[in-house]
């Protein structure tokens, strides 16, 4: 049942963000849009009441509630970016603003944009250890939490993990590529150049033919 919570709740915010997308710009009615969107968070509460009443029924702790916690953790670490992406892009495509902004892709500025997603990974993982420890309290010591202890460790592993690949981007930066030189300036370059060496050998397209009045003169 957990489970298939999970995966509910996975298309509920797909559906509830979408439903509030096309009432703001597609139906013009941002206050009914803003109600579906305030709306997702009530999915995570409802994963986390029935993942405690299932472990207050007597069930056994398993993988199936750490996934629980785990989803609420990336939901309230990383749902926000999405959220502002996704409507961003649709007030962009819908409602004539400008497009949003893309992330910095070069430097140092790369590199705080991606200590700032990192960030948002940390965040999950603390809400997922804090949710997990709440379960564990909660089954005591007559249940077997391995389980739920398991993913505690996954989800600091998964931080961890993101939080080397933001570092790299700060001790590796990205550089931007270099400005070509523009076809126009290397001909003016090499007719200088030639012209400099021998004034009667410049090839003909190198040469900045005078206009019709200057030859009247």
């Amino acid at each position: 049942m957990i489970v298939l919570l999970i995966v509910i709740c996975e298309v509920g915010f797909w559906v509830l963000l979408a439903a509030g997308l096309a009432a703001r710009y597609l139906l013009k009615m941002p206050r009914t849009g803003l109600a579906l969107l305030l709306c997702e968070p009530l999915l995570e509460v409802l994963l986390l009441v029935v993942t405690a009443i299932d472990l207050k029924n007597g069930a056994e702790p398993s993988w199936r509630h750490g996934l629980a916690a785990v989803y609420i953790g990336y939901t309230v670490g990383h749902g926000h970016r999405t959220v502002k992406w996704l409507d961003g892009h649709a007030a962009h495509r819908f409602g004539g603003a400008p497009p949003p902004a893309k992330p910095p892709a070069y430097g140092m500025a790369r590199a705080r944009h991606e200590g700032r997603v990192w960030l948002g990974s940390l965040t999950a993982a603390a809400v997922a250890s804090g949710l997990l420890l709440l379960a564990i309290w909660y089954v005591g010591d007559d249940g077997n939490t391995e389980s739920l202890r398991g993913w505690i460790t996954v989800a600091w592993r998964a931080a961890g993990i993101h939080g080397l690949i933001a570092l790299s981007y700060a001790i590796w930066p990205k550089k931007a590529p270099a400005p070509e030189t523009t076809e126009t300036s290397d001909g003016a370059d090499r007719a200088s150049a030639l012209s400099a060496r021998d004034p009667e050998h410049v090839p003909d397209g190198l040469v900045r033919r005078p206009r019709q009045n200057e030859e009247q003169v």
